[in-house]
């Protein structure tokens, strides 16, 4: 079975039964400061998971990008990505736990034909925030699947979100396969990481808000959400070793074999990890977005993956652009299925060469400083004081004072092979001068049996850059989750300050992301200039024009083209499949979007520019305030 061919068996199934196929939202989250990348299929479903109409109705069924980083030391094994598609079907307050779990049961028995006594299961378990899920088990075992495939397991394995620090979440029933190899030991079950037992889907259903106080309170609409793995399952339905071992990733190692004259076979996790890497380095920057490596947020994601990819090439002697011509199979495997890959694939190729250009300039320094840390030949000392730390991070230049020698000895200190630890200040050195992500650092030293200090190096890191997000797991407040009366209101603010900048500078500017807390406005723009003072105060000047205008927010419900022809604007319109929700405010502002908003401009009161700068080639960033801050 084709990738092709397991995705729309997959929403052939769903649409029979009810549901309306939507499109793949973004790798970037819409308005959301809550997570760098969406996570999974349910992430920019949250408006309507929280009771917000949906264009298509109740039932969806889709075929979602998503990117995680929490289990980037995993990837190297049969089944773990960074970038992974998740099929998902969804109930909005229609069906739940029975029309679910029959429905998962029947296409993986039926439709796939997968051995029913291969399958087993997981329960939550219980706690004091919700009840031991006997509901979900009991339809389980309806189905025929006996008590000893089924497992009860607690929170940290069978419950789900949110997807932020605040939002819709609930237990999970999760559906594993049996490899077929033999027990780990007498207490491996589905959960166990000896790979015995491989999870396949997860069915959540979300009965619960997490407020941001960590409590627990009942939805008023039921949902289900569920998340079937392409790569796990198309692994198995063919019979492979790995997800590698699949079409998704053959084309790819191969081109690695041919760029570095070196065996799949013999090199197992690097080829994969130059695969994985870069497979995510190329739907992020092929995202409509316009992610760029840099050193804050996703930019900062996408920079560590690119550079831990480009280690592995560089230590099997790959030719210059190695990175960019494998990133062309993946474009070429993927752009009919993701056409925004296609129409962004000169900023991909560009991206990855240049991002290539700039750590070469710094990794072979790099490396003989972090050399001479690691196999201690010196004690642990910064030397000529932090002079060198001033720089902005990120490898791009490097203080000509570091081309040197490495610094004197610290008087007293042990070697490093007495301390085993690699120190938090030497490790943020060859970040901050030679551009080495922390993982990168670690990944050295645990070549040579040595730790890193990674919580000292972290809180170095929010020392020099506060704003920055050393990864993934870092959350801000806020996001989609978040309906609160301010962030509705900037929301309309950034509808506005887009039409007032198209506007302005033309209509070649175009959204490229946007970030909302309950305090301020950022949103990103296409440009390649700086955006001159007088241009920001127009831009200003017209928003608070619409504000004291005081005009109606509309909205109105239409299919895409209907929508672009009415003069609508939204590059990212896709995601909401044949019928959109147009917000109009006649004369500013006419946007494709899912909401919330405000129902005046009136509600806003003010509106200023606090500061605009470059984020990335082509891509610019202004933040502002509304009402009282803005005064």
């Amino acid at each position: 079975m084709t990738a092709n061919e397991l995705r729309q068996l997959y929403i052939n199934f769903f649409t029979e039964r009810g549901h309306r196929q939507i499109a793949s939202a973004s790798l970037i989250p819409e308005n959301d400061p809550s997570v760098l990348f969406t996570t999974a299929g349910m992430h920019p479903l949250v408006p309507y998971l929280l009771g917000e109409k949906h264009p298509l109705g109740r039932r969806l069924a889709d075929c979602q990008k998503c990117l995680r980083t929490g289990d980037i030391d995993s990837v190297g094994d049969a089944y773990h990505c960074t970038f992974f598609e998740m099929l998902g079907n969804w109930s909005l307050g229609d069906y739940f736990k029975k029309e679910s779990i029959t429905f998962s049961h029947e296409f993986l028995t039926i439709a796939l034909k997968f051995p029913q006594e291969k399958i087993s299961v997981t329960c939550f378990a219980g706690d004091a925030d919700a009840p031991r899920d006997e509901e979900a088990a009991d339809i389980w075992r309806s189905l025929g699947y006996p008590d000893e495939r089924i497992n009860f397991l607690p929170k940290s394995d069978n419950w789900w979100g949110p997807a932020g620090i605040t939002g819709p979440c609930g237990p999970d029933t999760e559906i594993f396969y049996d490899t077929g190899k033999p027990k780990c030991g007498p207490d491996c079950r589905p959960g166990c990481h000896c790979g015995k037992y491989v999870e396949i889907w997860n069915n959540v259903f979300m009965q619960y808000f997490k407020d941001e106080f960590g409590k627990f309170s009942p939805l008023s609409q039921k949902n289900v959400d569920t998340g079937f793995g392409l790569e796990r399952n198309l692994c198995i339905q063919n019979g492979v070793e790995s997800v590698y071992d699949t079409e998704l990733f053959v084309p790819v190692i191969k081109k690695a074999e041919s760029l570095t004259g070196k065996k799949y076979a013999d090199n197992l996790k690097a080829f994969r990890i130059i695969a994985d890497h870069l497979r995510a380095a190329t739907f992020i920057l092929g995202d409509d977005r316009g992610i760029a490596p840099s050193n804050v947020d996703q930019g900062y994601v996408l920079r560590r993956l690119i550079r831990r990819a480009y280690r592995y090439l560089t230590q099997m002697n790959a030719p210059a652009n190695a990175m960019s011509a494998i990133a062309q199979v993946i474009v070429d495997n993927y752009k009919e299925v993701y056409p925004e890959l296609g129409r962004n694939h000169d900023f991909v190729i560009a991206q990855l060469n240049r991002e290539e250009e700039l750590f070469g300039r710094t990794l072979e320094a790099g490396m003989k400083i972090a050399n001479k840390y690691l196999d201690g030949l010196i004690p642990p000392s910064l030397g000529g004081g932090r002079a060198a730390l001033s720089r902005a991070p990120g490898g791009e230049a490097f203080n000509d004072n570091d081309k040197a020698s490495p610094p004197a000895p610290m008087p007293g200190a042990a070697p490093l092979q007495e301390r085993g630890e690699l120190p938090a200040e030497l490790a943020f050195k060859l970040y901050d001068t030679y551009g080495f992500p922390l993982e990168f650092t670690e990944e050295l030293a645990r070549e040579r049996n040595i730790s890193v200090d990674a919580d000292g190096f972290h809180k170095l890191f929010a020392a020099h850059q506060e704003k920055s997000r050393a990864g993934a797991e870092q959350k801000f407040k806020g996001g989609l989750a978040d309906h609160s009366e301010e962030t509705t209101k900037l929301h309309t603010a950034a509808h506005l300050m887009n039409g007032a900048l198209r506007r302005v500078l033309g209509d070649t500017v175009f959204q490229k992301g946007s970030n909302i807390t309950a305090e301020r406005l950022r949103f990103d723009f296409s440009s390649d200039r700086k955006v001159t003072p007088e241009e920001l105060a127009e831009v200003e000047r017209i928003v608070n024009e619409a504000i004291a205008a005081a005009v109606p927010v509309v909205c109105t419900e239409m299919s895409p083209a209907d929508a672009h022809a009415a003069g609508a604007v939204g590059v990212f319109d896709s995601k909401y499949g044949d019928v959109v929700k147009v917000y109009s405010i006649e004369g500013y502002s006419k946007e494709i979007c899912g909401g919330p908003h405000a129902a005046n401009t009136a509600d806003l009161g003010a509106f200023k520019i606090q500061k605009e700068e470059s984020i990335a080639a082509g891509v610019r960033r202004i933040k502002a305030v509304i009402g009282d801050a803005a005064k």
